[in-house]
């Protein structure tokens, strides 16, 4: 696991200040962001509050709310799009694997956090939720960066996740629909495909990002084995030689391939993760190709 809390340095803080996550699919909000749009406007609707945060206009202060609450909250006016952005991810025992920087929680923390970064530097909603239960948000604007980083910094893999049922669930509780990304192993044997279909009924657009470790890939076993299904602790005997070992990668190839079709036919964004290459790699190069980053 990561030894300290720097999920990213200073230079790849200002490398995603750069870009925006984009859907083409979902309808945005009416509540005024920083997006780079077309639609700008100077519509004086009053749409919605948030909490104030440093370099907001302090002309759009709310003085009667603070003076009752004391509570400093900006008016938010219909002027320019929004995005409700979701960013749902595996924390199940099994995500904890790999060595050193290749460790898929480690990666998909740095992943989640960097896409929330940009979410969040670009007045999107967000909303950050583990599989497991854990969640962040709603947030909106970059004075909750540092909290954000904090959240991630203290989430720990452990136990089981029923994907389809954690999916499911969070469609029916998500509200308004957005882009929305799941990032997972897919180490559930209820499935994926379930969830998934769950979240596009309700609307949202959704990007899968599947994250195998090095070593699951191209596992570097042989011989007479013992292994351990590290979330039910279930032991399995195998002889691994180099015939087996071809196998099991063609096998991987081929599920892969798989969830790749089934994600093409949903209309669902697909990128394959290596954790063994960079994490940022999945944001400004593979999220981009899909259109999910600008």
């Amino acid at each position: 696991m990561m030894p300290d809390q720097q999920l990213f340095d200073e230079k790849t803080r200002r490398k995603l200040e750069q870009l925006m996550l984009a859907a083409s699919r979902v309808r945005a909000g009416a509540i005024k962001g920083e997006r780079r749009s077309v639609k700008r406007g100077t519509s004086i609707e009053f749409a919605d509050y948030r909490n104030y945060a440093p370099g907001d206009d302090l002309r759009r202060l709310d003085w009667n709310i603070y003076a009752r609450l004391g509570r400093p909250l900006t008016r938010l006016y219909e002027d320019e799009e929004d995005l409700a952005v979701h960013v749902l991810f595996d924390n199940s025992a099994s995500m904890n694997w790999g060595a050193g920087e290749a460790n898929k929680f480690d990666f998909t923390r740095r992943l989640v956090a960097g896409l929330g970064y940009i979410s969040l530097t670009t007045n999107d909603r967000l909303m950050i939720s583990a599989l497991g239960g854990d969640t962040f948000g709603p947030a909106r604007g970059r004075a909750y960066s540092v909290a954000l980083l904090s959240y991630m910094v203290k989430l720990k893999a452990a136990g089981r996740v029923d994907i389809n049922a954690a999916l499911k669930a969070y469609a029916l509780k998500s509200g308004r629909p957005g882009l929305t990304m799941v990032i997972s192993d897919l180490f559930s044997p209820e499935g994926y495909i379930d969830g998934i279909n769950a979240l596009l009924a309700k609307g949202h657009e959704v990007a899968l990002i599947h994250t195998l470790a090095p070593e699951e890939i191209e596992p570097p076993l042989a011989g007479d084995l013992r292994l351990v299904d590290v979330e039910t602790g279930a032991p399995q005997e195998v002889s691994i030689d180099g015939g087996m070992r071809d196998l099991y990668m063609q096998r991987v190839q081929a599920w892969r391939d798989d969830i790749r079709q089934e994600c093409s036919r949903r209309g669902v964004h697909f990128v394959a993760a290596d954790t063994g290459s960079s994490w940022e790699k999945v944001i400004l190069y593979d999220l981009r190709r899909a259109g999910v980053v600008k």
